[in-house]
């Protein structure tokens, strides 16, 4: 009743009449009326409270709109009680030639020249695998599960009992208890060196210069003499050293 409703406020009236076009109403005509004015949407006026008239002239109630199939159209029933069902044909693709595979062929049968490589492609015509596993018609590998995996279940008991709780409590006790243990022991031995306390007890010992000079400036005299007397420069070097 509701989609009957729905579709007799939608379905458009039919086309004026020129007795519906009579004085008072919105397409009163001065002078001769034609019916082609009735029948033009640029003319024809809309009407107070009523639907917008179809200006095209509508079959008879018996008319059945669209294609009528006579062997298969039986209405909602037979579509119901007899589904025709469409068996799939298989898909039978041309793959493309592995020139890979052809080429590593020919060479290890000895081919070297381009007719020879030529007439072991027509003599051997090797074709890519489909890497596709399945197609229409193709039969199932055995073993194969479609899909993505189901994740595990969720352990409610385990929820309802806490016991998430009581496997952090137990983690967080033993990690204390080996960390009371580290520090006993850092406790009861001896306090580690470091390399500035090792080296307060243990000085490194002082490196002695050397006045060494190359061979070839060992004869040689210096320019300037700024000391008197050979004494008192050793003098002054032993005082600086």
């Amino acid at each position: 009743m509701a989609s009957a409703g729905v579709r007799r406020a939608v379905t458009r009236r039919g086309p004026m009449t020129l007795a519906e076009a009579g004085p008072g109403t919105e397409n009163e005509r001065l002078g001769v009326v034609r019916l082609s004015m009735l029948r033009n949407p640029l003319i024809l006026k809309p009407e107070l409270g009523k639907p917008k008239r179809n200006c095209y002239p509508l079959p008879g109630p018996d008319f059945t709109y669209g294609m009528y199939m006579h062997r298969r159209d039986g209405g909602v029933p037979e579509a119901i009680g007899h589904w025709e069902s469409v068996k799939a044909k298989p898909c039978k693709r041309v793959m493309p030639r592995d020139f890979v595979a052809m080429s590593r062929g020919a060479v290890a049968e000895g081919c070297t020249t381009a007719r020879e490589f030529a007439l072991y492609y027509k003599f051997k015509d090797t074709r890519q695998t489909d890497k596709r596993i399945l197609r229409y018609g193709s039969k199932t590998p055995p073993g194969m599960t479609f899909g993505r995996p189901s994740r595990p279940p969720t352990p409610f008991f385990d929820i309802m009992q806490h016991r998430y709780k009581e496997l952090w409590m137990e983690q967080q006790r033993a990690q204390t208890i080996v960390q009371r243990q580290v520090k006993k022991k850092l406790q009861s031995g001896k306090v580690r060196e470091n390399r500035t306390s090792f080296l307060r007890a243990h000085p490194l010992p002082v490196k002695e210069e050397s006045f060494w000079h190359p061979q070839r400036y060992e004869k040689a005299e210096p320019h300037l003499r700024t000391f008197p007397d050979p004494e008192s420069r050793k003098k002054a070097l032993r005082a600086s050293h």
